[in-house]
């Protein structure tokens, strides 16, 4: 007491006997055992799963110090969400600073005590580490308080779900017990030890402790209830670090090794199907199929809804919630290694399976989920595992069956001959140069749906025409065309991407060029992320068009003003160029070349909202409350800047021109807003300049390198 008196600092075990002392280490002992024998049960049951296909661990040390980067930032829980990232960012950071408040005080008592028999918890040191403390478990207790708002007063709606349960009120309410516990017990020692002067930088608990004596509590009696609040607190405490390993909390271990062993292009490459699998065991067959890293995805979920909140297709009324689909395997295979279920099918129609194939063929693969998810969650390559396993096994819708047939049949998804792919180019006044026959700059991928789809064909002819003015050198495949593969891939029919790759990588190769140049992000994606992986030959520079007439605009080979245009428009980003490829600037600069004004959506570049034609979604039949294109159109027309002004709808992919062409007319917004690819915009913008006097898009330019990236 006399130190007490004398030197700022505080006896840890105040009123503890020291049989108490040995009460409390040996139930500490205990409790880090169980925690310790919890974490390793889990990580041994990871190191059961499949080899994954990717190496999720070279890099180590940039693995980690990207993964605290990001947990310690809560980048993600900021974005789309300011009061969820405010309240993520109080509990982990009054949550770590009181694990590390509490380790320092641990290695004081227990070590540099018992070697030195002295301590540094004393003078300025205690001072500062009482002032941080109070502060920052201040914030710890606002952060769950604001958690317990949000989920109790509020009801935020993705909070609530199949997989809400007692767990995740027991995890929320102890941790909002042991933050205002921690502060009535530094309250009662203040008023117990008669308010020491230098525990004012305790600020929180000397406010609480004179709310005490102002009531009338007295020395004795705050002495008489600290040793039963103590014991308590400190049973608390314990409990949790031994309920870490067995249930939510968990998830502060295996989210943060989530993201160490995240991979970066996940969703964007797909894993292939190994070599030496049969058709048996191809896809999700049991538990026992998924990789280590996927195992560890079902731990990492925190339930916190926010794949859910942002996924097109559960908004859109389809029986898909990413969290739902993660929570199932998780469940099944906690149930089914405890001995509580008997073993079904990961994934089939009938509704006796895990996974129903109704819910995987709402998935429309736009990477939404896996965007917002901030423990990096990989949903994509559990949905493709599944969609592998139905198409494997004849589940697949019959339209999408008939495209497949198509595709395989005729290399296109229209299922119309190869010889007709190039006749979008007759209604051109110039040839397009074959690349087969000439050395070009830009192999001129086209897609499907620019060569065969009546409205598209107007993109091709568009593009094909700011080429030509602008003097590229470019060539196309002709009738050596086929389908890229990439939603191919996407709706579970590997083997036919796998042809598609080779078929399409021999037509390549056979040609002399320098860069690839796709009409669409889908084919731009798959070439550039996926071919390589399976072709090491396909190693060329990738473009999406909209990225190559940046660069054309720019150094005013087109022609171009800036005053072309006087109109409002919108711009949607598609999901394969924006979330997938980080493309975002290029169509924007195209689309103010042109003087139109540009009203940015509410939902724009990563937070884009999908058009629905993702993932076999343009062969795919459902019924839905509200499709995607419709509620995106509504969202131009009502929550833009410009509001109803918005004359012109603008997209960069030809499956966003097809969706949204068939939501003007479902949703009743044919006579509000048209539909335009940028490409067309600029050829309008080009045009209305003609028709002022101006140059005009007479082709016949001498082709020269573009100087593109």
């Amino acid at each position: 007491m006399i130190l007490l008196q004398s030197e700022p600092t505080r006896e840890t075990f105040w009123t503890i006997s020291p049989v108490g002392e040995a009460v409390f280490y040996a139930l500490a002992a205990m409790a880090v055992v169980v925690f310790l024998y919890g974490v390793y049960e889990r990580f041994a049951r990871y190191a059961e799963g499949e080899a994954d296909a990717f190496d999720r661990l070279d890099d180590f040390s940039g693995r980690v110090r990207r993964a605290s980067r990001i947990v310690l930032s809560n980048e993600k829980q900021f974005d789309r969400d300011l009061y969820g990232g405010i309240m993520h960012a109080f509990i982990l950071w009054g949550f770590l600073t009181l694990l590390i408040g509490t380790t320092i005080l641990a290695i004081d008592i227990d070590f540099y005590r018992r070697i030195t028999g002295e301590s540094f918890f004393v003078g300025d040191f205690y001072l500062s580490y009482s002032f941080v403390m109070d502060a920052l478990g201040f914030l710890f207790v606002v952060g769950v308080g604001m958690a317990l708002y949000r989920r109790y007063a509020v009801r935020e709606e993705r909070l609530w779900g199949r997989h809400t349960g007692r767990e995740d009120d027991v995890f929320v309410w102890t941790l909002f017990v042991l933050g205002v516990g921690g502060y009535l017990l530094e309250a009662l020692r203040i008023v117990g030890t008669e308010f020491p002067e230098w525990e004012t930088v305790s600020f929180v608990g000397y406010f609480l402790a004179l709310g005490f004596d102002a009531a009338g509590m007295s020395a004795g009696l705050a002495e008489t209830l600290y040793w039963p609040a103590w014991w308590s607190h400190a049973i608390i405490a314990l409990g949790f670090v031994a309920f870490v390993p067995a249930a939510k909390p968990f998830h502060m271990i295996s989210s943060f090794a989530n993201v160490v062993t995240a991979d970066e292009k996940a969703g964007v490459r797909l894993p292939g199907v190994p070599a030496d699998e049969s058709p048996e065991e191809i896809g999700y067959t049991s538990i026992e199929d998924l990789s280590w890293k996927q195992l560890l995805d079902t731990d990492a979920c925190t339930k916190c809804g926010r794949c859910s909140a942002v996924c097109p297709a559960k908004a859109s009324g389809r029986p898909l919630d990413p969290r739902d689909v993660i929570l199932d395997l998780k469940r099944y295979r906690e149930e089914l290694d405890a001995g509580r279920t008997e073993e079904v099918d990961i994934i089939a129609d009938g509704g006796t399976s895990v996974i129903d194939a109704e819910t995987m063929e709402s998935c429309m693969a736009c990477m939404a989920c896996m965007d917002s998810c901030p423990v990096d969650i990989e949903h994509l390559s559990h949905f493709t595992e599944m969609n592998r396993r139905l198409t494997e096994t004849g589940q697949m819708q019959e339209p999408v069956q008939e495209a497949m047939m198509n595709v395989f049949q005729n290399g296109n998804a229209f299922g119309d001959p190869a010889r007709k792919r190039p006749d979008w180019t007759e209604d051109l006044d110039f040839e397009v140069p074959d690349a087969r026959e000439e050395d070009v700059e830009f192999l001129w991928y086209v897609g499907d749906y620019p060569s065969y789809d009546e409205r598209n064909r107007r993109v091709a002819r568009s593009l094909a025409r700011l080429f030509e003015l602008a003097g590229v050198s470019y060539g196309i495949l002709y009738e050596d065309e086929q389908n890229d593969g990439n939603d191919v891939r996407r709706v579970g029919e590997e083997g036919l991407y796998e042809m598609l790759v080779e078929d399409n990588g021999e037509a390549v190769h056979d040609c002399e060029f320098d860069k690839i140049v796709c009409t669409d992000p889908h084919s731009y994606n798959t070439f550039l992320n996926e071919y390589p992986e399976m072709d090491p030959e396909f190693d060329y520079p990738v473009y999406h068009y909209t990225q190559v007439v940046e660069t054309l605009v720019r150094e005013g080979r087109v022609g171009l003003d800036g005053s072309e245009i006087d109109y409002a428009v919108t711009y949607h980003d598609p999901c394969h160029l924006g979330r997938f490829n980080d493309e975002y600037e290029a169509p924007r600069e195209l689309v103010r070349a042109t003087g139109a004004t540009l009203a940015e959506m509410p939902r724009n570049r990563s937070d884009s909202f999908c058009c629905g034609g993702g993932g076999g979604g343009l062969w795919m039949e459902h019924e839905e409350e509200t499709k995607p294109s419709e509620e995106r159109l509504r969202e131009a027309l009502e929550d833009t800047a410009a509001g109803g002004a918005v004359e012109k709808f603008v997209v960069a992919c030809p499956m966003c021109a097809t969706m949204y062409e068939d939501g003007r007319k479902t949703g009743d917004y044919e006579d509000d807003i048209e539909i335009i690819d940028v490409a067309e915009l600029l050829v309008e913008a080009l045009e209305s300049k003609r028709g002022a006097g101006g140059s005009g898009t007479a082709a016949g330019a001498e082709r020269t390198d573009t100087g593109a990236p």
